[in-house]
């Protein structure tokens, strides 16, 4: 029934299996990547016909984990998967960026790509075997795909490399990097680190190459068998359109492209775009040839810049390779938040807003392995106005979550141990202008924004983007990239850190044959740009300010025995709302009896401290109390003065000379300081109001007392 067939091998000591033939046959391509017990099913359709008029190519990759692969039946009032998680849009991108640029050029036919977790081991994490299941299935399709990839994860565990860290080694490595790309280049690293060598990073890379090898060999024996005939895909049409857009525009975007400013620069670039169109583009054209004079215009644009750099090792706005446009860094720009910057690159510009919180603010993430809660949140936000333009507002996209996810990666190895700083922290980095990697301003305006807030990072972190111009055997390595540069060039390379070493690196490639030797050049190049950026940034902040911001909450921790934990939270939650209204402090109470108490008000603080160690500790003969009359009798009244420990203030200890009635001196409801005398025969408590000044709550001097 089934045309089964199955490639095993083993990778990184466990089984990987790749099947096709029995599930999703009518897809044009499609494969079950089975590492270890967890199985991902990623599937291959495009379009037969391209689409009239496009000049882009379309491609989808939709990442998707089922609950059920761990078990788990989802949360919500619908129970069933909804909007993508971070971890699926983030390893969307993961799959998209590599594979991407390895369709044949010319081939614009609509294409998706979906890739689904059915079984998840709690092992391996899914994101790898997705990508090497993507590989697979569009190998397999016959689409014009120049692959297969592969794609490993590396580690860094006591000094040595090691592949495919599992889940539980993720705590101990001192590197997470996912590395993917074809037998003889690399397209593509995502990775985090903890203040690594350039020289540690890039064996990491070399090392993760090498180590997919096995899998590509895989995915080819398996095509071998089974994959579709290749689609006969119409070779490039070569016209004279290019030649006659560049003798009516080569010489006016030459021009153009010495333009420093890039507004100015833009809109040359449309007017020469706009004259050649009108010279060539009859008025009655219905789309085509002017599709064909667009894309044309872009290659001579293309052209232009790349062989300019290549020849001359001037860039756009007049710098040389290794400069780094101007930087201006501020701090503490606004009053009310707890930490603010203002980072400017040139004509990139972030502002970067650092929140601290509580327990309660802590974000819950419900994930296959199951839920855990996050204390350090960075979101980034790129309005349409940053790049000068008209656009629509919507929730955050997968660039959005990607840059976000970057900065985060940058910024999380040096942040203070929980224990010693227990706030949740967020971070909001707002673009306000972009020309030219707003990720790395985030990065930067990120680090300024938390140490004004006063959160202790071991040191200040800069990120720089690295692009790349290679032309056979010639290439040019740019250090703070423009816009234009990224979306011209051959290379997005992403480097993050302190003064002591890496903590982030990202790499996309857009070609097939960057070597070792320049990303080699790329990440000294980037050392030495990194290091001048934390130089301005320590002109404006060197480090994190001794104090917290007058409006952050300050949070005290103390412990309680787990066995009054209990007694502590109250019947229903009664006895801890209580103390909260009480003392307008928030308190938050772990399970083995560590209790956090935040608020921005250091009386707020003692009052609930007071509160909670007069339920979880005994009270001591001699001590003075603070306490409420919550009875009055002929002979007395009764003080609730430690938690629920009530104790009697005979009317002979309210106050000096024995009042003729008890409501002549207190009365139901006063607030009232009382010692604590000791206990009679049957345990019943003393106290004792004349014996302390009720105004200030210190004891009476013997002598007064008298």
């Amino acid at each position: 029934m089934f045309d089964k067939h199955t490639v095993e091998i083993e990778w990184g000591k466990r089984p990987l299996r790749l099947e096709t033939g029995r599930i999703a046959r009518q897809s044009d391509g499609a494969v079950l990547a089975t590492y270890g017990e967890t199985s991902v099913l990623a599937t291959v359709v495009a379009a037969k016909e391209e689409r009239p008029g496009i000049d882009f190519f379309p491609l989808t990759v939709n990442y998707q984990e089922k609950t059920f692969a761990a078990g788990k039946i989802p949360g919500g009032y619908f129970k069933r998967e909804g909007r993508p998680t971070e971890k699926e849009t983030l390893t969307s991108r993961l799959i998209d960026r590599p594979i991407r640029p390895l369709f044949a050029p010319g081939f614009k036919n609509e294409t998706q790509v979906i890739v689904t977790v059915l079984s998840h081991d709690m092992e391996n994490d899914p994101d790898i075997v997705a990508m090497v299941a993507a590989s697979a299935a569009l190998t397999l399709s016959g689409v014009p795909f120049l692959g297969p990839i592969g794609a490993a994860r590396v580690g860094y565990i006591d000094g040595k490399y090691v592949l495919n860290t599992m889940i539980d080694e993720q705590p101990e490595t001192a590197l997470d990097l996912v590395v993917a790309g074809t037998a003889d280049a690399v397209l593509m690293v995502e990775s985090e680190a903890k203040e690594l060598s350039e020289e540690i990073m890039l064996g990491a890379v070399v090392y993760g190459q090498q180590q997919f090898q096995p899998v590509i060999d895989a995915i080819v024996k398996l095509a071998e068998r089974a994959a579709k005939e290749p689609w006969d895909l119409k070779p490039k049409e070569e016209s004279d359109i290019l030649v006659r857009v560049r003798d009516l525009g080569e010489a006016d975007l030459r021009q153009a492209y010495t333009i420093p400013a890039k507004a100015e620069r833009r809109d040359r670039v449309a007017a020469i775009k706009d004259k050649v169109v009108v010279a060539l583009v009859p008025a009655d054209d219905e789309g085509t040839l002017a599709a064909k004079v667009s894309s044309a215009f872009k290659e001579a644009e293309k052209d232009i810049v790349r062989s300019t750099i290549l020849e001359t090792s001037k860039r756009i706005d007049g710098r040389d390779l290794k400069t780094v446009r101007p930087i201006s860094c501020e701090v503490g720009i606004l009053p009310r938040t707890h930490g603010s910057s203002l980072f400017t690159r040139g004509e990139t510009q972030a502002l970067s807003v650092a929140t601290l919180g509580t327990g309660e603010d802590e974000q819950y993430v419900d994930a296959l392995q199951g839920t855990y809660k996050e204390t350090f949140m960075l979101h980034y936000n790129f309005p349409p106005y940053s790049v000068g333009e008209v656009g629509r507002m919507s929730s955050p996209g997968r660039r959005e979550i990607g840059h976000g996810k970057l900065a985060w990666r940058a910024i999380h190895p040096v942040l203070p141990d929980r224990e010693n700083f227990p706030y949740t922290i967020r971070v909001v980095s707002e673009i306000t202008e972009s020309n030219g990697s707003s990720s790395m301003a985030t990065v930067c305006a990120s680090s300024l924004a938390m140490m004004d807030a006063g959160i202790p990072l071991k040191r200040s972190v800069a990120g720089i983007a690295m692009g790349l111009i290679k032309e056979s055997d010639r290439f040019a390595v740019l250090s703070d990239i423009l816009g234009d540069e990224d979306h011209l060039g051959d290379m997005d390379f992403k480097v993050a850190g302190t003064s002591e070493g890496v903590t982030s690196l990202q790499m996309d490639i857009k070609i097939t044959g960057i070597t070792e030797e320049i990303m080699k050049v790329a990440l000294d190049q980037a050392r030495d740009g990194r290091m001048h950026i934390l130089s301005e940034m320590n002109k404006a902040l060197n480090t994190a300010r001794p104090e917290l911001g007058e409006y952050a909450p300050r949070i005290e921790t103390i412990h309680i025995p787990v066995d009054k934990i209990r007694e502590v939270i109250g019947s229903g939650g009664s006895v801890i709302r209580e103390i909260v209204a009480e003392s307008g402090a928030k308190i938050d109470i772990s399970d083995d009896g560590t209790v956090k108490i935040a608020s921005a008000n250091a009386e707020s603080i003692k009052a609930a401290i007071t509160r909670i160690k007069s339920i979880t500790s005994e009270p001591e003969v001699g001590e003075i109390y603070q306490g409420k009359v919550v009875k009055v009798m002929e002979f007395g009244a009764f003080v609730n003065f430690f938690g629920p420990k009530d104790g009697l203030v005979h009317i002979s200890q309210l106050a000096d000379g024995r009042p003729k009635a008890v409501t002549d001196v207190v009365k139901e409801g006063d607030q009232v300081w009382v010692k604590l005398l000791g206990f009679d025969e049957r345990g019943k408590v003393r106290l004792s109001m004349k014996v302390v000044d009720q105004k200030t709550g210190k004891e009476i001097e013997r002598a007064e007392a008298s």
